[in-house]
């Protein structure tokens, strides 16, 4: 698929695809504020009949009730948003009342899932249908290698070598579960779906999109990819969008 790259100052694109696409997948740094400014603005165009979030579980989905939905503070509570490790509550809340009648759906894999992949294996904590999704069968060499080097740089070279393929069995098994979402969700709305997601899951190459073309090939899926500062982002995006920088401290000094 060709990539098509855009920069911008403000990172807010008008969102003109092609044509309608049954799923959109909209990439974000989870703490940069103009990134979630971008899916509020293009969940609004959309309107969606569903939105899926990793940032929430199944049942957390489930609390996301029409007289909660403009209550920010409210719906934060009921969603015990404060203890969930995720960037304030106010930088997501305008995706929810983006499209007040979509319906939600969770897709966060929890600690213990996580747990459970390194313990038990994929197939376990994900179910019967871990074969439809590949998740049954190791990865290609070369991607395998690939994967572990992004882990790797990602926990800033500190994680033991050892530990590195189960974290990529973790992020497969991130991919499939919201890849399963978003199939449930267009089974029941019947689309379209937006995904509010991290780039690494939102990526062609080995993310959810490439999860939907094994198990939805008739799935029409779009992908935008967000950075900062035109940083190029790996793995294949339909468009890619720029906004300044947060200032963070420096990721790695917790691994000090």
């Amino acid at each position: 698929m060709k990539q098509r790259c855009i920069v911008l100052t403000l990172a807010l694109a008008a969102f003109q695809p092609a044509r309608a696409q049954d799923v959109v997948i909209l990439g974000e740094i989870h703490d940069n504020p103009a990134h979630h400014a971008v899916q509020a603005e293009r969940v609004a165009k959309l309107k969606p009949r569903a939105i899926v979030f990793e940032m929430l579980t199944e049942a957390q989905a489930g609390r996301v009730t029409p007289d909660l939905r403009n209550d920010a503070e409210a719906l934060a509570e009921a969603l015990d948003w404060r203890t969930s490790g995720w960037p304030d509550f106010s930088l997501y809340h305008p995706i929810f009342t983006a499209a007040p009648e979509a319906t939600v759906y969770g897709a966060l894999v929890s600690r213990d899932g996580a747990r459970a992949v390194f313990e038990e294996g994929l197939t376990a904590y994900f179910g019967d249908d871990a074969p439809l999704y590949g998740l049954d069968r190791d990865l290609p060499a070369e991607e395998q290698s690939a994967r572990e080097a992004v882990q790797r740089a990602a926990h800033c070279d500190a994680l033991p070598e050892e530990i590195l393929p189960g974290m990529v069995a973790v992020q497969r098994l991130r991919d499939a579960v919201l890849a399963r979402a978003v199939v449930q969700a267009v089974e029941a709305t019947g689309g379209p779906v937006a995904m509010i997601t991290g780039n690494g899951h939102a990526r062609i190459d080995w993310g959810v999109p490439s999860y939907l073309a094994r198990v939805a090939p008739d799935l029409e899926v779009w992908t935008l990819g967000q950075t900062e500062e035109a940083q190029a982002l790996d793995g294949g995006f339909d468009e890619v969008v720029s906004a300044p920088a947060v200032d963070r401290p420096d990721p790695c000094a917790a691994f000090q």
